[in-house]
Parts: structure tokens; C-alpha cells; sequence
């Protein structure tokens, strides 16, 4: 199982792309995981992940906790499905991408900085891959 964090646009705040990045680093232990910024224009995403499992973070997307994040990881991994996690820049996600999500997934109903919201998002798939492997991370 391969995942990959799409960002659009650049990080302001190198220390949210650190937690971020240290969350990654701790998953690579149980997946192969990257994260990258890219620019619309230039990235085709759909023709690069083409048999991917495409996460679109929204804010009108599922609002999932924890344990259903886990049961869908699980899912995918028990498939051997790739899964491709994009956040929007700060205009939100391309308009014509949205509705070719296979999954449009909110972190929460509350607004956060989107540096913050990929120290979070990283965390949660973490914390995911630490529950299942049995890890005591998320007592």
C-alpha cells in the first residue's frame, strides 16, 4: 500500500510541514507514504494515480472520527489500494476536481490554517497505522 499527500500551494510555516513530516517518517515504518506540493496546472493527478483511491479533503465532506478513518485505511490496505490524500490551497480544491473525489473527507467543521490541517491529517493516518500494528501510540 502506497500513500501520497498532495498539497496545493506552499507551506508559510515550515515548522506545521516538520510535524507533518515527523508523522510520515513514523508511518514509512508500516507504508510507503510521500508528501509533495504541487500546482494544478502542472500535476495531472487523475493520470499519474489513476487506480488510486482519491481522498479530497472538504469541508462539506464526511465528517468520519477515528476509528471509521481506521476501518477505512484497513479497507484499502486489505484491497492493496493506493490511497492519494489531496488538500486544496487556500482557495479550496479545483473546482473541476471535486467531483472526481472518490471520497470527500472533512478533518473537522472548523476552520484550520491548512499547514496545521497537514500536521493533522499526517497524524491521523499515524495514528491509524499505530492502531492496527498494535503500536501504544494512541492509548
Amino acid at each position: 500500500m502506497r500513500l501520497d499527500l498532495f498539497f496545493i500551494g506552499k507551506a508559510r510555516d515550515e515548522h506545521s510541514n516538520a510535524i507533518a513530516a515527523e508523522f510520515l517518517k513514523r508511518t514509512s515504518r508500516w507504508a510507503t507514504v510521500s508528501m509533495r506540493e504541487i500546482d494544478p496546472r502542472r500535476y495531472d493527478l487523475f493520470a499519474r494515480h489513476a487506480a488510486a483511491c482519491k481522498v479530497f479533503l472538504d469541508p462539506a465532506g464526511k465528517a468520519w472520527d477515528s476509528t471509521r478513518f481506521i476501518r477505512f485505511l484497513t479497507e484499502q490496505e486489505q484491497l492493496s489500494v493506493d490511497v492519494v490524500f489531496l488538500l486544496g490551497g487556500h482557495d479550496g480544491l479545483p473546482p473541476e476536481w471535486r467531483p472526481r473525489a472518490d471520497l470527500l473527507l472533512s478533518l473537522s467543521p472548523m476552520t484550520f490554517p491548512h499547514e496545521l490541517a497537514r500536521a493533522m491529517l499526517a497524524e491521523q493516518i499515524y495514528r491509524a497505522f499505530a492502531t492496527l500494528r498494535g503500536h501504544p501510540y494512541p492509548r
